[in-house]
């Protein structure tokens, strides 16, 4: 089975270094992994899409780091990756760094909140969904409606983004260890 394997690590400072670590990993379940960076990066937004996109198009299911980047919430690139996939008909499977619901998340980052008639709003007055995912309904629902599922795994190692553990404990549950 072909994963694509989609998220923020691909900023990081060692991104090609994570994502080689990464299909060694799926090798050693029988997968293949599809790493954005293994494309050779063409010139422009619109060439960098197409190429990526390309890959999710050969890959049978997505694997979506969907740890907290830059806020509360998973990284809109992958969000975007995710629900394209999704509405292909392909399996999405989710994995974060953090257990934290995203409301304990929202909280942390958008706090001082106010209860207001069993609403929680943020500092700026913005409801704060409650209903204890680990990121908004909307993008843990379209994992569901796939036949995927989320996991959460603190991460020991660094880079922390990166998110090892989780990953491995998501190949060994589709791989069905």
């Amino acid at each position: 089975m072909k994963l694509y394997l989609a998220g923020p690590d691909v900023f990081l400072s060692n991104a090609l270094e994570v994502g080689h670590q990464k299909r060694i990993m799926c090798q050693a379940r029988g997968f293949e992994g599809l790493y954005p960076l293994d494309n050779k990066l063409p010139e422009g937004e619109a060439a960098i899409f197409a190429a990526n996109q390309g890959l999710m198009d050969k890959a049978d299911a997505g694997l979506f780091n969907l740890s907290p980047f830059r806020g509360p919430s998973a990284d809109v690139g992958t969000v975007f990756e995710l629900g394209y996939m999704a509405a292909k008909g392909k399996k999405v499977f989710g994995y974060s760094n953090d257990g934290a619901s995203y409301a304990a998340r929202a909280v942390c980052s958008h706090g001082p909140t106010v209860e207001e008639e069993g609403v929680l709003r943020d500092r700026n007055g913005h409801m704060i969904e409650r209903f204890g995912l680990t990121d908004n309904l909307m993008i843990t629902e379209a994992v569901r409606s796939s036949g995927g599922f989320c996991l959460a795994k603190a991460e020991a190692g660094e880079p922390k983004l990166a998110a090892f553990s989780a990953f491995n404990a998501c190949l060994a549950k589709i791989r069905g260890e």
